[in-house]
């Protein structure tokens, strides 16, 4: 799996969580000064996740302010970007003379090289967000000039970005440290994306950036529709302005041609309602249909190539119930440490 640091406040003494997780903070993050009316014994969960260069840390905590001063700044500042994704709460903020507030679901980034008082804060309970920690030398040069703004993050790139950040944490486990650098550049690359988009200067991104961006897009588009049993590249293509030939080209850098990858994740979806042990009365052929197989007797030919085994029996030998991530302690009393990934999904509590 990636590499992977995993913080439970709850699993040490009441009087020392709250310097541990100062500590971890200035270490994971960037050195920092945090406050809090609840440090008595606080409540916090963290995980980082290591992608290269590029750092995801899903996080949930009891309300909190973060200073980072000048003084730190001249101790330590290691020139990145911090990008925010509150999924619980709100964040506010201070910085350069001026204040903002940012709701779930919209991104926004602060700078290590500047001063700036950050306050999260949940009136229902804990905070819950997700941060990225990118090296400015990976975005574009223009990306400070919007310090302070909010980019949404549930439609456009923004969606993308949440969308595939949300399906990275929870398939960590599945990955090796082999994928994390790449899956930083693409994280990167939908960040520098996003920046631009705000920037209004796509353009100025380099080709290969974009063109990765688009293949991200298109493939978006392609999980959106697969229940569509018209989806095909010449449909894909049009919904892009692009041309069929252009398509292809796209994908000649994928493990698979563009048809093949809508099988796969066609066949991929099936697999996993034919598992699930809320859908065992479905008919097979209905879960077929919902996922764009029009001829049951054509899906049963590609499942088996693919699985070997007809569906009805990958049904019976798995009719267990698919194991679910650890969902943390419930501390009650203002929320629980439940890891925040379900909420990037797009989807609020």
């Amino acid at each position: 799996m990636l590499t992977e640091t995993i913080f439970r406040s709850e699993k040490l003494p009441r009087a020392d969580r709250f310097d541990h997780w100062c500590e971890l903070i200035s270490t994971t993050h960037i050195p920092l000064e945090l406050r809090s009316d609840h440090a008595a014994e606080y409540l916090a969960y963290q995980r980082v996740i290591t992608l290269g260069a590029v750092q995801v840390w899903p996080t949930v905590y009891q309300p909190l302010h973060f200073y980072r001063t000048p003084k730190l700044i001249r101790r330590s500042d290691p020139e990145q970007f911090h990008i925010a994704l509150p999924l619980r709460g709100v964040n506010h903020v201070e910085c350069a003379g001026q204040t903002a507030s940012f709701a779930p679901y919209e991104l926004h980034f602060f700078d290590s090289s500047q001063p700036f008082h950050l306050y999260s804060t949940n009136d229902n309970g804990l905070f819950s967000g997700v941060g990225i920690n990118i090296p400015k030398a990976l975005l574009p040069k223009q990306a400070d000039q919007l310090l302070g703004r909010p980019m949404p993050g549930r439609e456009g790139i923004g969606a993308l970005f949440t969308q595939f950040l949300a399906r990275l944490v929870a398939d960590s486990g599945s990955l090796t440290p082999a994928d994390g650098p790449r899956l930083g550049t693409v994280l990167a690359d939908l960040a520098c994306a996003l920046f631009a988009q705000a920037l209004d200067a796509e353009h100025a991104l380099p080709s290969e950036t974009r063109q990765r961006n688009l293949a991200l897009r298109i493939k978006a588009f392609i999980r959106q529709n697969l229940p569509d049993p018209k989806l095909t590249p010449s449909t894909i293509a049009a919904a892009h302005h692009i041309s069929v030939r252009y398509l292809h080209r796209i994908f000649r850098n994928e493990d698979r041609t563009v048809v093949a990858w809508i099988r796969h994740q066609r066949l991929e979806h099936a697999a996993r309602d034919l598992t699930d042990p809320t859908q065992h009365a479905t008919p097979i052929h209905a879960i077929a249909a919902r996922w764009g197989f029009a001829r049951h007797a054509d899906f049963t030919r590609a499942f088996r190539g693919a699985y070997g085994v007809p569906p009805r029996d990958y049904r019976s030998e798995r009719r267990c119930a698919i194991d679910l991530p650890d969902a943390g302690p419930h501390p009650g009393a203002g929320g629980d440490l439940r890891d925040p990934v379900a909420d990037a999904s797009g989807h609020d509590r």
